[in-house]
């Protein structure tokens, strides 16, 4: 069965925001949604935003979740997996003034892989506070280093002075969850043609020794 074009567009998809306290997720997620910059959040549980945006000329309906701080290791690890596992695409975020922040990058994305079972996720890692340059500890080079061996796109930004910036990186993960979503499709395709001529054999097979006997 050939689906319409409406049902092969991705028209919602759920998007997760992973990183240590205090590297401006919860910034980030209110810059994107608002285009507005408020500094300080004391978030002790998490929070899904719904928000529809346009990317690439097409609309999307997002809900994204703004998730505090936890270990990929301890009794923490089975929460962050329920988050993990509700997800699309994630947002791994650190700041470049925090490079425990930034260590926690890889953590994150093994475990992603892990829950998901699979290689290729739609991540987009975020280096946040490039404009603070007195306090930075992680240069540049050492996040896009990290971002090529994990397969993954890089921004590194300014939540608090660049929105322009912080939409970028928003549209590459919507842009990569759908391209994921249609790699999804094509695969469910080839499966149903399969069956398909496997059934169509199996009826001539059939036909054949009926029309022996």
């Amino acid at each position: 069965m050939i689906m319409s074009e409406s049902v092969r567009k991705m028209l919602r998809a759920k998007l997760v925001v992973l990183g240590r306290d205090n590297c401006g997720k919860t910034a980030l997620c209110v810059r994107f949604i608002t285009r507005r910059f408020i500094g300080e959040y004391e978030h002790k549980r998490e929070v899904t935003y719904r928000c529809q945006k346009i990317v690439d000329k097409e609309a999307i309906e997002l809900e994204i979740l703004d998730t505090v701080n936890k270990e990929c290791v301890g009794p923490a690890a089975s929460s962050l997996e329920s988050s993990i596992k509700w997800g699309d695409g994630f947002l791994i975020m650190y700041s470049v003034t925090d490079r425990s922040s930034f260590e926690a990058v890889s953590r994150l994305k093994r475990l992603i892989d892990h829950v998901k079972e699979t290689l290729g996720i739609p991540a987009v890692i975020v280096a946040n506070k490039c404009d603070m340059e007195n306090g930075r500890v992680v240069r540049t080079d050492e996040g896009q280093a990290l971002a090529s061996d994990l397969r993954c796109s890089f921004f590194e930004l300014s939540v608090a002075e660049d929105s322009s910036a912080v939409e970028a990186a928003c549209a590459q993960l919507v842009r990569e969850v759908r391209q994921e979503f249609q790699r999804h499709l094509l695969a469910m395709d080839k499966r149903s043609r399969m069956l398909q001529m496997r059934h169509a054999l199996k009826n001539k097979l059939t036909r054949s020794k009926t029309m022996q006997w």
